[in-house]
């Protein structure tokens, strides 16, 4: 029988110093919340099934230990259709990985007596959840969830490079900086057509990328959607425009600040609902993972997931 609290690590997040660290959190929570089940993922994807099978057994909290793929792992997990596996679970996050970009939103804490005590406060914040269906590598149709943020154009290509560098175990903001710069010096734009919302006109734009915000950051940093809110029930939606190698060189300070929307070549809009095509193949990064390719449709559940906080 499943205990009330479930721990599911990934072992191999922030190059294998996870698992070394645990133990310390786990004695803090179970000095103040009694028995706690640790389950270890052992594959991709592991996760999410391991947070299921819990919540079908019983589970009242699940805690996802390990970096931004861990989490959306497990948010998947969380889920059937447009509606949770059961509701009143509720989801805490353990930082620990290299990109951390959901922690720069939300600002949990990340040492073994700050976690403890935010899970015996029992204090939970209903935010949202993006639901985004795609083509997967293989061509297949794919559904996916994620509380951070996804992004297709450049970004999906980018996390492709930065998954495969042997920077991303040391430092995530490097790798990913690294990954941009070698993508872009072969990139050349992508045309893609925008439907937001209920509109009758598709939108036309010829871009660097295009990111879908719930919470503001990525790539170890980068604030594409420095606006979004993870309760106001709207994903946001930056584009970037073409840039030219000297811009990107120029402007990389303002394209990783909370300023991005002064730059010309960006643009905000803010959806319920949104759909994405294009004629060539353009990839799509989903919380740090390349999942396959447009066109998307993506769409916002308001107030969906139960997340501890302080």
């Amino acid at each position: 029988m499943v205990r009330p609290l479930v721990a599911i690590l990934n072992p191999h997040a922030a190059g294998g110093k996870t698992v070394r660290r645990w133990p310390a959190f786990a004695q803090a929570i179970e000095q103040r919340l009694g028995a706690l089940e640790t389950l270890e993922t052992e594959r991709p994807g592991h996760a999410g099934e391991l947070a299921r099978q819990a919540i079908e057994a019983g589970a009242e909290t699940i805690v996802a230990v390990g970096g931004d793929g861990t989490l959306n792992e497990v948010v998947n997990g969380f889920f059937s259709g447009d509606e949770p596996l059961r509701k009143g679970v509720r989801l805490a996050y353990v930082p620990m990985g290299t990109g951390g970009d959901f922690q720069r939103t939300v600002q949990l804490p990340s040492d073994p007596a700050g976690v403890a005590a935010a899970l015996a406060g029992g204090k939970t914040w209903a935010i949202d959840v993006a639901k985004i269906r795609l083509v997967s590598h293989d061509g297949a149709p794919l559904e996916r969830y994620f509380v951070n943020l996804a992004s297709f154009g450049m970004g999906g290509d980018v996390s492709i490079r930065a998954k495969n560098c042997w920077l991303t175990r040391h430092d995530g903001k490097l790798a990913f900086l690294w990954a941009t710069f070698a993508v872009f010096l072969a990139y050349t734009g992508k045309t893609v057509r925008l439907r937001l919302d209920d509109e009758a006109e598709e939108r036309v734009f010829t871009v660097t990328n295009v990111a879908l915000g719930n919470g503001r950051y990525h790539g170890g940093g980068m604030q594409p959607c420095p606006l979004a809110k993870l309760d106001d029930g709207l994903l946001e939606v930056t584009t970037i425009e073409r840039l030219s190698w000297f811009e990107l060189i120029r402007d990389l300070r303002i394209l990783y600040s909370d300023n991005v929307y002064v730059h010309p070549k960006t643009r905000r809009f803010q959806v319920k609902r949104m759909r994405a095509e294009a004629d060539e193949i353009t990839r799509i990064e989903v919380d740090g993972e390349a999942l396959g390719r447009l066109p998307l449709e993506a769409w916002v559940l308001p107030g969906a997931l139960e997340l501890i906080v302080p």
